[in-house]
């Protein structure tokens, strides 16, 4: 099969900004391949993408500083069109001899600009419009031949652009929902400037996917890591297309999944797709591992630690086996890797990103390695995977031990996932399950005096939150109606044994995030 989905490609270099990713996944919108990359790999892996199109993502660096980082000189010798966005704009215009300089005061928050007529953001947008700004520097001066495009009260130099040569820059972020006309501007420049067509569709990708997985595994056979998730889930689904029964699925139940998830898991599979799975019961052996542990990052690392070890020996039980497939998906390798320089750090640990023991002696097979959580969602909806398991509310790897603030026992597991249950039901019996982004339940280690019946308790707190997004990159805390949280504490109250008090979280991302852990 020709490569279609791969033949227009947008090239991201990633200065640190907090909505890198979210840029690149507005880029996947709009049918285009793009990939994310730190600003400081080498010239060679840069040249290797063959880019249609480079866009500079915001960092939270100064440009003033003298290590500050710089645009690679390989960037202008692709004679490509090249959008700079927040520190990506600041950073084009030094390299070009412009004048950036510092604000005392930060600019933060919804800002309206005036755009110049008969420019190329003027075929984006009106003469005005809403954008969101994040930043401390400004260009006060254009480089020699590039043009000022739009400017506000706070800043002279909003957009500017070398047309002939490509070069475009934005002060504000296109990417985020806040600014009004986003979405237009970066059509235009992947679309007008770069001459990119739509091919990274659901539909083609799965084609694409199933003709790769053949090719590569043919008459082999294949084990997979299934947790129960969307991603392992899909990755299940496209596997089944593809070679049907020469891949066999593991189902480690760590025993730290929602309320009766497992059993929902081996259903689907089985019953519903015919696959081969082999459910195995480990429950007592993550809790063990676990105990005396408090630090989230540890916690992390033990349960990805633990589910190899699972894993590994009920994979050896299977013959022939040659390759190992994992539901490993684009965030988990961004946020698993740092830069060269060190300027980036880890965010999270992912068990499934560089965690294959060398003593399992097996080929890797990742099919969704180049996809978003999104673009996972749609690939499962073409694949024909129920939208219950689809569209249910993010849950993190390591389940219920990061909504377990502190050590890890089973009764304060018991206490979680019976509360979770509760408060899904009621968000579901009221209409507001897929009204909220996410919604969750948090076992807080602090003891409180409640009553039950006419005698005195001492019991725990539990945290109810659920948040409003379109991209969790920001969310802010949903304001349920008071009717409803009442109906779920009092629920949670009487039919939890052992809590005594429940509370919620109001707090928006940032400065706070969305799961506690």
């Amino acid at each position: 099969m020709v490569d279609q989905i791969h033949s227009y490609r947008i090239l991201i270099l990633d200065f640190g900004g907090q909505y890198a990713q979210l840029l690149a996944r507005r880029i996947r919108e709009l049918g285009v391949y793009c990939v994310l990359l730190p600003y400081d790999v080498s010239p060679e892996q840069l040249l290797d993408i063959e880019p249609h199109g480079v866009i500079l993502s915001g960092g939270p660096e100064s440009v003033q500083q003298l290590d500050s980082p710089k645009i690679p000189d390989i960037v202008w010798r692709m004679r490509c069109p090249v959008l700079g966005v927040c520190y990506g704009m600041q950073a084009m215009a030094q390299a070009f001899e412009g004048v950036v300089e510092s604000k005392a005061q930060s600019e933060y928050g919804h800002t309206v600009i005036q755009v110049q007529p008969n420019t190329w953001l003027s075929a984006c947008v009106g003469e005005s419009t809403s954008v969101w700004m994040s930043h401390t520097d400004q260009v006060v001066r254009c480089p020699a031949d590039f043009d000022m495009m739009a400017s506000s009260a706070q800043c002279d130099v909003v957009a500017f652009s070398n047309v002939k040569k490509g070069y475009y820059g934005v002060q504000f972020h296109p990417e985020v929902t806040h600014t009004s006309e986003g979405f237009a501007i970066l059509k235009y420049f992947v679309y007008d400037c770069c001459g990119c067509e739509a091919v990274w569709t659901p539909h083609k990708i799965v084609d694409q996917l199933v003709d790769e997985i053949r090719q590569a595994v043919g008459q082999d056979r294949v084990v997979l890591g299934l947790s129960g998730g969307v991603d392992s889930a899909v990755t299940a689904a496209l596997l089944q297309r593809a070679i049907g029964d020469q891949m066999t699925a593991i189902f480690v139940d760590n025993g730290l999944l929602r309320a009766h998830e497992a059993d929902e898991v081996e259903s689907i599979f089985t019953d519903q797709m015919s696959m081969q799975l082999v459910r195995v019961d480990a429950q007592e052996q993550f809790l063990s591992a676990l105990k005396g542990i408090e630090d989230p990052e540890m916690k992390r690392k033990i349960i990805g630690r633990e589910f190899v070890n699972v894993f590994q020996a009920h994979a050896k039980q299977l013959k022939d086996v040659s390759w190992l497939a994992q539901g490993t998906i684009y965030p988990d390798v961004i946020e698993s890797a740092g830069t060269a320089s060190g300027k980036a750090h880890v965010i999270k640990s992912h068990h499934n990103v560089g965690g294959l023991p060398d003593s399992l002696s097996l080929k890797l097979l990742e099919p969704l390695r180049e996809l978003f959580k999104d673009e996972v969602r749609k690939l499962g909806e073409v694949l024909g995977l129920p939208g219950t398991l689809l569209h249910r509310h993010p849950f993190p790897g390591p389940g219920l031990a990061v909504r377990v603030m502190g050590e890890v026992k089973s009764d304060y597991l018991k206490m979680v996932r019976e509360a979770d249950a509760i408060f899904i039901a009621v968000l579901k019996a009221h209409n507001w399950y897929h009204r909220v982004a996410q919604a969750l339940v948090v076992f807080l280690p602090i003891k409180t005096v409640g009553v039950v019946g006419d005698q005195r308790a001492y019991g725990y707190v539990l945290a109810l939150r659920a948040v409003e997004t379109t991209d969790f990159m920001t969310a802010t805390a949903v304001q349920l109606p008071e009717g409803l949280v009442q109906e779920v504490s009092t629920r949670i109250i009487n039919e939890v044994s052992g809590v005594t008090r429940v509370v919620y979280d109001v707090s928006s991302k940032p400065p706070a995030t969305i799961e506690w852990e």
